[in-house]
């Protein structure tokens, strides 16, 4: 739709997690190396944490392709919602295991044989699992009981949990005392600095075929804006220049300028969390990330931001 009129060849703010367009801030540098140095030293487990829309997925999926890259075995479970024997028959399958019974016990041993075989030939095999926070205490000690899969010296399977913050909270937990003392490494996301929402726009509108060179599509007030309604989110941040790229392909604008931006973060009920400008109210980034308006607003704005991309068009306007 608007790909011609900015000299675009594909979407740049699209919500799917894509590997290509990871912003590798030196933050996300040294939590990605963290995981593959946790995975490579095989340290059992390790958590990643962060709010919603700070690229956790997006992360996971890079260090996907790394450990791909290096003949790693790997299994991916996105849903986290899931009982005890699903686990175990969701492991063997994304590993390609296969196992006649249905008795945990056997299943195990299976599993246990595989990872042996594994490591013999120098290998290393890793289960990663996504939205931990939804895990129930039940899979969460079948996860711990993984860990015992070892041999004298060296656990047999890594294991990378990735959840939001409440999991963090779940860990503390006296239930959970057990898995939270083997979590050998802990990773975090976190929100985009002023400077770094700016780079984040210019990075992805130059992987979508943007000419550094050409007129720029955003102003700097309009980067700006952005960086002020989603406060350093990437996700939002994706939310807004997506579709302000829409609206302001209607009106055809180039650059883009901030009333789109404010346009939008309206349509989204983003404005409802604006930061004041007065210095004596202006509040930072990190408290109004996590203030309740914003933490109650994110998720329906995100549903309906899928809605509208889906359907192709934006919300109807009020």
């Amino acid at each position: 739709m608007y790909k011609g009129f900015y000299g675009l060849k594909e979407n740049p703010f699209n919500v799917s997690p894509d590997p290509r367009y990871l912003f590798l801030t030196e933050q996300i540098e040294e939590t990605l190396s963290s995981l593959m140095y946790g995975v490579q030293t095989r340290k059992g487990i390790i958590t990643l944490t962060g709010e919603v829309g700070t690229g956790k997925t997006t992360l996971v999926n890079r260090l996907l392709d790394r450990l791909r890259e290096s003949a790693t075995k790997t299994a991916f479970l996105f849903n986290s919602r899931m009982n005890s024997a699903q686990l175990f028959d969701f492991v063997l399958a994304e590993f390609d295991i296969h196992c006649e019974s249905n008795s945990k016990s056997q299943q195990l041993m299976k599993l246990n044989q595989w990872l042996l075989e594994r490591f013999r030939k120098g290998e290393t095999a890793v289960l990663i699992l996504d939205e931990a926070q939804n895990l129930t205490f039940p899979v969460l000690e079948e996860i711990r009981l993984l860990t015992n899969l070892e041999t004298s010296t060296e656990k047999l399977l890594q294991i990378v949990l990735s959840g939001q913050p409440e999991f963090e909270e779940k860990l503390n937990l006296p239930q959970l005392r057990q898995l939270r003392q083997r979590i050998m490494i802990r990773c975090k996301t976190g929100p985009l600095t002023k400077d770094q929402t700016h780079d984040y726009i210019l990075e992805r509108l130059k992987i979508a075929g943007a000419t550094p060179s050409g007129q720029p599509i955003f102003s700097p007030a309009a980067v700006e804006t952005v960086h002020l309604y989603s406060l350093g989110i990437p996700r939002v941040v994706n939310l807004l220049c997506e579709h302000a790229l829409i609206n302001a392909y209607v009106e055809q604008q180039r650059p883009i300028q901030p009333k789109i931006i404010e346009d939008v973060a309206r349509e989204f009920q983003l404005d409802q969390v604006e930061p004041t400008a007065s210095p004596e109210n202006l509040r930072t980034s990190a408290e109004l990330y996590n203030s309740e308006a914003f933490i109650q607003n994110l998720g329906e704005v995100l549903s309906r931001f899928r809605m509208s991309s889906s359907a192709g068009s934006l919300p109807n306007k009020k």
